[in-house]
């Protein structure tokens, strides 16, 4: 999540200030990318220095300074609005790494770590559900409480994008699972163990050999 142009987006809606912006993030978004004052006030420093972003005065009585989009910083936002999210770079994932990992390095019980992921995953799907269902109500205006559709939707549209990501990772991990298992039956366990010995022992060959 680019908090540069999430910042941006909300100026555009009017001055602002950092604790303001900070807690207007956060409830847009439904708290789920939280920030830190110090965050917000340093990116505001950066669009500053790159001219997106301008002094929307003097600091009010409180010493809050309140900022606005400069025409770059609107015609840069413009251009986000209209230009699809990258999506050629792969972001690092902890969960991807770990069981690439997992299925060469010695003594681990990959199966192990795929069920403990899957447990953990469904726990935090039940919660995302159990979550989208109150904001479904607040968004319809049929639950406890008053009906806040306006703001109420985009956290929704957040809570599906957690859940659909969710269901997606069982899947794969269902899918891991299922890999392992053809793989244990076409390899000997014999086999698997003589593998790591061979790569275990290949650095201290390879030394050997040089010297």
């Amino acid at each position: 999540m680019s908090v540069r142009l999430g910042l941006m987006a909300l100026l555009a809606e009017g001055d602002s200030y950092g604790a303001r912006l900070r807690s207007d993030f956060e409830e847009r978004t439904g708290g789920t990318w939280p920030l830190n004052v110090g965050q917000v006030y340093t990116t505001i420093e950066r669009l500053v220095r790159d001219g997106l972003v301008e002094q929307a005065g003097e600091a009010d009585a409180e010493g809050r300074i309140a900022y606005r989009l400069t025409a770059a910083g609107h015609a840069e936002l413009d251009a986000w609005w209209t230009t699809p999210v990258d999506r050629t770079s792969t972001p690092r994932d902890e969960l991807t790494i770990k069981l690439a990992l997992a299925f060469t390095a010695p003594g681990v019980d990959v199966a192990a770590v795929v069920q403990g992921q899957r447990t953990a995953t469904l726990r935090h799907l039940r919660d995302l559900t159990r979550l989208k269902r109150g904001a479904l109500d607040r968004a319809e205006g049929t639950g406890e409480g008053e009906q806040d559709g306006e703001q109420g939707l985009p956290w929704l549209l957040v809570l599906e994008h957690l859940v659909f990501a969710a269901e997606a990772e069982v899947r794969w991990l269902d899918h891991v699972e299922s890999t392992l298992s053809r793989h244990a039956r076409r390899t000997p366990a014999g086999s698997r163990r003589a593998a790591h010995d061979t790569a275990g022992d290949a650095p201290a060959h390879r030394e050997g050999t040089h010297a």
